[in-house]
């Protein structure tokens, strides 16, 4: 769970250009034979399940002989290789947030969890997460692992320094909305020309994306990308550029890293999990650093799923053990093994999530992050929207970069959108 999640995420935007289009091509080619019974095979990618958790489930289940396998590099690549050659198929998979879309039409491939009983668990889990693994006739393929909800990370003594309010309460009730926040970025450089508020504009054009509840694609598969919720995330990235109030530090590089703990990169908008990156890349600000509610509302980065394959020996032991190893108090000391998230809300008022954190000043992070997780926005998201967004942040970093206007590189970067839309069938 370290930064290489994030990039992975933002990457995986064009990864997907190229996975998208393989997986539908190929998702009636794999094999449904059974794995040989007597053990359950189980992949995850690394730091995708806490230690403690795997060795106590381990345990917990002698009989079943789980073999668990760490996958690193390209997972969703290497399991579609997998199960496109029919041998060595998990019975248990991790299933990336960022890869479930293009896996729902892939449903085939894996064993619809309503269909053995997890109808009965379902609702411990956070509806919006449960919804990215349903399938639009019903099926449910995973159940979630983890979340990424947002929140504001921002330096308090930065804030305080330029005239804004410290408190998070007073942050919360001063930054209500993107312009808010826009607002005390221009009162801030007024102060303090180094301090940038948007660390980085496409980044802040992906949260407001993730705000809503429509995407660039609807259910009925056609290209929404020209309407006016993507063309509002548009204009109020622009807009932090037209300000100056963005950074144009790519989130984990070495400037980004220098910079938050130097306060020229006094703000993130980010999921739970990038606490992690914040707290690595810091020496000299521990106990500066505050947490408060997104601008504009909740959104969500990452997050996933375990799900079982086709080819799972015994299916209703394997859903045990996913029961077992993602209930409430799991989930609870996976957050307290590596920051992992729990997306079933009663593990937030469990002891390993109420803990004040002396790197934000004694402050609970879960009073923020806990609010923030229930109320992020169903929203539909299609297997291509994540290829479909590159042209977006393409264009604005034309914008970014002053090489193109804001309306002309709108108008290259819709055009380019319907072309990858159109190639894979949506109208």
């Amino acid at each position: 769970m370290e930064l290489s999640r994030r990039t992975l995420i933002a990457g995986g935007f064009a990864a997907m250009l190229g996975t998208t289009v393989g997986c539908s091509s190929s998702m009636d080619t794999g094999s449904t034979k059974k794995n040989a019974g007597g053990n359950i095979a189980m992949w995850c990618w690394p730091g995708g399940l806490g230690k403690t958790v795997l060795d106590d489930t381990i345990a917990h289940f002698p009989d079943q002989h789980i073999k668990y396998s760490e996958v690193g590099g390209d997972f969703k690549q290497k399991l579609l290789t997998t199960l496109n050659g029919g041998t060595a198929i998990p019975d248990i998979t991790g299933i990336k947030g960022e890869d479930i879309a293009s896996m729902l039409p892939q449903a085939n491939r894996f064993v619809d969890l309503k269909s053995i009983g997890a109808d009965s668990i379902l609702g411990d889990y956070l509806e919006w997460k449960v919804k990215q693994a349903t399938t639009l006739d019903g099926k449910v393929l995973g159940i979630p692992i983890d979340i990424g909800p947002t929140a504001l990370f921002y330096r308090e003594d930065v804030f305080t320094a330029g005239g804004l309010p410290g408190d998070p309460a007073k942050v919360a009730g001063q930054l209500k909305t993107w312009d808010d926040f826009l607002a005390a970025g221009v009162e801030l450089k007024m102060s303090n020309p180094k301090a940038f508020i948007v660390a980085d504009a496409t980044d802040l054009y992906g949260t407001i994306v993730n705000q809503g509840t429509a995407r660039y694609i609807d259910k009925d598969n056609k290209f929404i990308g020209d309407q006016d919720h993507i063309r509002k995330a548009w204009d109020t990235a622009v807009k932090a550029v037209t300000l100056k109030v963005d950074g144009k530090t790519l989130g984990g590089s070495p400037d980004w890293n220098a910079g938050l703990d130097q306060g020229t990169v006094p703000t993130v908008t980010g999921a739970a999990w990038v606490a992690l990156d914040i707290k690595a890349a810091c020496k000299t600000s521990v106990g500066k650093w505050r947490v408060a509610p997104t601008p504009s509302g909740p959104a969500n980065f990452g997050g996933s799923f375990l799900a079982i394959t086709k080819n799972a020996a015994d299916p209703a032991a394997a859903l045990e053990v996913i029961k077992y190893m993602l209930s409430a108090d799991n989930e609870a000391k996976a957050f307290a093994d590596a920051q992992i998230f729990p997306a079933t809300p009663a593990a937030y008022d469990k002891p390993q999530l109420k803990a004040a954190d002396p790197f934000f000043g004694g402050q609970v992070p879960i009073e923020v992050f806990g609010p923030a997780a229930k109320s992020i926005p169903i929203a539909y998201e299609a297997p291509l929207d994540s290829a479909i967004a590159v042209p977006f942040t393409d264009g604005l970093k034309l914008v970014q970069a002053g090489k193109k206007s804001s309306d002309a590189a709108w108008s290259e970067a819709v055009a380019k959108a319907k072309q990858i839309g159109k190639r894979q069938g949506v109208q």
